[in-house]
């Protein structure tokens, strides 16, 4: 049976997906901010054994190996916690990942970690959702500073979405459920916008195509798109407070859905990611949207031809391009009323951290191509 987390100043913090990018966010934050916590344990199916280094003389970092979809490995990962924070997920918009791996990993992954909650005793549960619960959808419906409550067309036709608003429904459907040894589990969940930051692969992706391609990167969603973007230390710090309020306020906050967004400017996904990549002087290829779309159509004509022999999966197809040219901007105010969320990072900060990432990407691949093109 777990601890009894509202009294003791030695909880089990479990993080699921513990050693993946976001992951990583979320130990940094809970050590430097989490004063309750003895152990955060770190759950995941790759493990990287060095986190454990971070461990200090008042709280151990352990890593436990193991599949979210197996449910044995769950549970006695999950055995003598006091809190978790899902954050291990699938995500693929790109059609690398069969929509069943997709179900297993997000659906029945979430399923189990419930379950294990529910058999052990555990209070408090914390979802990391995503805001493509909402959208944007591939109607290209603009959602501009929408809050939990914008009445919006929720049009899902990718597995990954769709998986994360069933996982979310289960999450929320499961808060005030009677748990081992008679008390009741909380439970919410945070929808972030697009998630950035040290440590981001999409990121380091968008540099390795303009050094392949020889220093140019093509552009052509319109200028005056916008999308809110959110820095993982920021996204770490509201599962934090949600975890506080699940404790705190449990009739408020269980039960409940949560945008998180924080004060980092609006720009299209594009202009976003050249803030921190101009620093490689790659030369921006402006292309029409219609030939964009052309493009989006061949690539997945090809990706369907070669399925049987070869995955294509380029980071263009119709749905990436219908997304990225579609506002989705959100309002973190729900979280600044339920449990008192403001970022624990301002948008100078999260610009430092992650240029300071970005900096360290080799430049001498991207300088020559520079050189021998000009």
């Amino acid at each position: 049976m777990a601890h009894d987390g509202d009294n003791e100043r030695n909880r089990v913090y479990l993080v699921t997906g513990g050693c993946g990018f976001l992951g990583r966010h979320l130990l940094r934050v809970l050590l430097e901010k989490e004063d309750t916590a003895s152990e955060i344990r770190l759950f995941d199916r790759l493990v990287d054994s060095r986190l454990t280094d971070h461990s200090t003389d008042k709280v151990t970092v352990s890593v436990v190996q193991g599949d979210i979809t197996d449910y044995s490995s769950v549970r006695e990962a999950a055995r003598g916690a006091d809190v978790v924070i899902h954050s291990a997920s699938l995500v693929d918009v790109w059609y690398k990942v069969p929509e069943a791996v997709i179900n297993t990993v997000n659906v029945t992954g979430t399923e189990n970690v419930i379950r294990a909650c529910v058999e052990i005793g555990i209070q408090y549960l914390v979802y990391t959702s995503s805001m493509e619960v909402v959208g944007p959808n591939v109607k290209g419906d603009h959602f501009i500073r929408g809050n939990e409550d914008t009445p919006y067309s929720i049009n899902h036709v990718m597995p990954y979405p769709k998986s994360k608003a069933e996982a979310e429904h289960l999450v929320v459907k499961a808060n005030n459920t009677k748990v081992s040894g008679g008390k009741t589990l909380h439970t919410c969940s945070l929808r972030p916008t697009g998630i950035y930051g040290e440590h981001h692969q999409l990121i380091k992706d968008f540099y390795n195509k303009g050094v392949q391609s020889g220093g140019r990167l093509i552009h052509g969603v319109p200028q005056d798109t916008e999308h809110g973007r959110v820095y993982a230390g920021n996204v770490a710090w509201m599962h934090l407070l949600a975890v506080r309020g699940l404790m705190e306020r449990p009739q408020t906050v269980g039960g409940e859905a949560y945008f998180c967004y924080d004060d980092s400017p609006y720009k299209s996904y594009d202009a976003f990611n050249m803030q921190f990549l101009s620093v490689f002087n790659f030369r921006e290829v402006r292309l029409p949207l219609t030939v964009l779309w052309f493009l989006a159509v061949f690539n997945d004509l090809v990706r369907w031809l070669l399925w049987p022999v070869y995955k294509y999966t380029p980071l263009l197809n119709r749905y990436t391009l219908a997304v990225a040219c579609t506002s989705f901007t959100v309002s973190s105010d729900k979280a600044r009323r339920h449990f008192r969320y403001t970022p624990l990072y301002n948008w100078e900060e999260c610009r430092a951290r992650t240029q300071a990432w970005v900096n360290t990407f080799p430049a001498d691949a991207a300088a020559a191509h520079s050189k021998k093109d000009s």
